[in-house]
């Protein structure tokens, strides 16, 4: 199946499109752009990887679903496209990069920049029917990421995860701890920041500190 991904992954991952999960999911997700609106737009929905390709990725954040409200979604994992009003949780993550490093919070919450420099922001679920959180969970999305989690743990050595809740901490038993670094928090959401479980992770001047040791740039946050 021709998927319209980086070449990058298209190599990585051919295995994966070929199965028929994928081609089962395929067609789910066509139906739904067809009679449903869904979001991102189709052309964003392997954004993540476009922007973060494989041999350049160095850092992965794992979320769970795309945003589900008008314009919102862009393909990555927290982002929202320029103009959207910042969501709760990207609050509080601009809050504790804030805190941590001494950036001011940005009016955009936009972060292919962050991809741009090899930060995976990868959504377990590529995509989602509007105003219907979960909608197209369980339906092979999490199949293939799990199997992209997979691939990057086997074929690179000194990634950083960052592991925000207890859905993304699930995802250690896919990841080669022997030879990746995780660092593990609450979620970034008002729920769980609220009580104690955000804050003061220092996550971004931690992931840039592991970067610098193994020779790595670090990440403009």
């Amino acid at each position: 199946m021709n998927v319209s991904i980086h070449p990058s992954w298209r190599i990585k991952l051919q295995s994966e499109f070929q199965k028929p999960y994928f081609d089962t999911l395929t067609r789910f997700v066509r139906n739904e752009y067809a009679i449903s609106t869904c979001f991102p737009l189709g052309n964003k929905i392997f954004a993540a990887f476009d922007h973060s390709n494989f041999e350049e990725t160095k850092v992965v954040i794992i979320g769970q679903d795309p945003y589900h409200g008008p314009n919102q979604a862009n393909g990555l994992c927290f982002s929202v496209k320029d103009g959207i009003p910042l969501p709760p949780s990207l609050i509080n993550i601009f809050k504790e990069i804030e805190a941590d490093v001494g950036k001011s919070i940005p009016k955009s919450g936009n972060l292919e920049h962050w991809a741009d420099q090899g930060v995976l922001l990868l959504n377990a679920t590529l995509t989602v029917r509007a105003h219907s959180a979960g909608s197209h969970q369980n339906m092979g999305w999490e199949v293939f990421t799990d199997a992209v989690i997979r691939k990057l743990s086997t074929e690179k050595e000194g990634l950083v995860f960052l592991l925000w809740g207890g859905f993304a901490k699930k995802k250690i038993s896919l990841i080669d701890t022997s030879k990746h670094h995780i660092l593990t928090s609450g979620h970034p959401s008002p729920l769980s920041a609220n009580r104690g479980l955000w804050f003061g992770n220092r996550h971004f001047s931690k992931t840039n500190e592991l970067l610098v040791k193994m020779g790595k740039t670090p990440i403009n946050w």
